[in-house]
């Protein structure tokens, strides 16, 4: 099939121009101004609106097992919203069990997925177990395409591994080009701070964010940045929260050491102040690390716009209020951690970024989609609008209003973190690999049409 997007101004992560995009099947074929329609062409009408490369978020939990549950959106629920969004690709997270081969893992997740994706997918692993032939496993995984791996520095005897794990698993991505991404808070300090917590009778919500306080983050950033420079590899902070981790961040990038970070809208956009809602409310605002005070949030804006942060994710990890998140009502320990966000990415960033002038429109594009691409091994063939990469776009109404609400949105989910927020901003056209899948609000996508993302190792951190 041949398409035809006239009218509309391009925009990247590095120009905005006025030019036409011809797509041949599922690629990008030519963008220049004034491409005349072939025959039997189907034609797109952009004008006054954006084009620009499909969102990309490195970091969603669809169908994961966490705390006695599921996560609310498996691969079908989860990727439809993504693309009602304007995300035509994620990279989701296998998990190895402790005592298993990543492999098993892969072989999973890959099941997770099959026959339910809307958008194209690729996969962290999360290495919870080295043993005697993980290393060799994680040369395995990223023959198979799986170009990053995720460890934890909290949630002892669950996901935690020690610093030994940590700096092996860094020496083998140095050899094999991978690129390792850190959960970083300090999970032994603050496990000795939540039993005493629970040993004063303090069970309520906002004591999830009490007991985890932002220098347990820092001090943990710290560290793996740390451990990378003496490995000799980059590293990538995943959903950074606070003032505290990010100064860890930023001198390490000022002495140039290869340090990642990305943030999430929750963490621009949401404070400690949503835990301390009445009754039980403060539950749907529980996931690690957890909401700090206001006074970060400038911060973090200020990181993404001088480059201290380079990415945008959502940590999408839903659990329905009614029935999954009342597993910790008379204890936070045991409310699911995670939250839905999977849809509102692009409007929540563009509106109060780019429409309250905190970054460009380049940038934007830049940190929710372009860098991801290049870090994590997918990019030109994702994060681009160019001749050769694949043909998933965005077409960008920046005039459309939207009020965001569970009742409206396509994330499998009781409620939205952002209920009642008002973006100007949104999706009107999303076509994924030369595909439109949403169109004016309307679905015209199908599960099972997206394809594993083979990522390449030695992506955009190594540059």
């Amino acid at each position: 099939m041949t398409t035809l997007i006239r009218n509309g101004t391009v925009v990247t992560a590095e120009r905005t121009d006025a030019a036409d995009v011809l797509i041949e099947g599922e690629r990008i074929r030519e963008v220049r101004a004034d491409i005349p329609a072939p025959p039997g062409a189907a034609v797109i009408d952009a004008a006054g609106t954006y084009v620009m490369p499909g969102g990309i978020d490195a970091h969603t939990h669809l169908d994961m097992p966490f705390g006695g549950t599921t996560s609310a959106d498996d691969f079908e629920t989860g990727t439809r919203a993504a693309a009602f969004g304007g995300t035509t690709s994620i990279v989701d997270f296998a998990i190895q069990a402790r005592g298993t081969r990543m492999r098993d893992a892969l072989d999973i997740w890959w099941k997770k997925a099959e026959g339910k994706a809307v958008i194209d997918y690729g996969l962290h692993m999360i290495v919870t177990d080295l043993g005697a032939s993980g290393l060799e496993d994680m040369d395995d995984m990223v023959r198979e395409g799986v170009a990053s791996f995720k460890l934890f520095m909290a949630y002892p005897n669950v996901l935690m591994v020690d610093d030994a794990t940590i700096f092996k698993a860094l020496s083998q991505t140095a050899r094999n080009g991978a690129l390792i991404c850190m959960h970083a808070e300090n999970g032994s300090v603050i496990d000795v701070i939540v039993a005493r917590a629970l040993a004063e009778g303090k069970t309520a919500p906002v004591y999830h964010a009490l007991t985890r306080p932002p220098r347990a983050e820092a001090e943990a950033v710290h560290r793996a940045i740390a451990m990378a420079e003496i490995a000799g590899t980059p590293v990538y902070i995943v959903h950074l929260s606070s003032e505290d981790a990010l100064n860890q961040v930023r001198e390490a990038r000022d002495r140039g050491v290869p340090a990642f970070a990305e943030t999430c809208p929750q963490y621009l956009l949401l404070s400690i102040e949503e835990l301390e809602r009445p009754g039980f409310e403060g539950a749907k605002y529980v996931f690690t690390p957890p909401l700090r005070p206001k006074e970060h949030q400038p911060k973090l804006w200020d990181g993404l716009k001088h480059d201290h942060l380079q990415v945008v994710s959502t940590d999408h990890c839903p659990f329905c209020f009614a029935d999954q998140k009342v597993l910790g009502k008379d204890d936070f320990t045991k409310i699911p951690n995670g939250g839905p966000g999977i849809e509102n990415r692009l409007q929540l960033i563009y509106h109060h970024g780019v429409n309250q002038g905190k970054i460009t429109l380049n940038r934007f594009v830049e940190l929710v989609s372009t860098t991801p691409a290049r870090l994590f091994g997918m990019y030109p063939k994702k994060g681009a609008i160019a001749p050769g990469s694949d043909a998933d776009i965005v077409i960008w109404d920046p005039a459309a209003e939207l009020e965001i609400s569970a009742a409206t949105h396509h994330m499998r989910v009781d409620y939205s973190m952002f209920e009642g927020f008002r973006v100007k901003g949104n999706a009107r056209t999303v076509l994924s690999r030369g595909e439109v899948i949403v169109d004016g609000g309307r679905f015209l996508g199908r599960a099972g049409r997206g394809a594993y993302i083979r990522r390449a190792a030695r992506g955009g951190a190594w540059s």
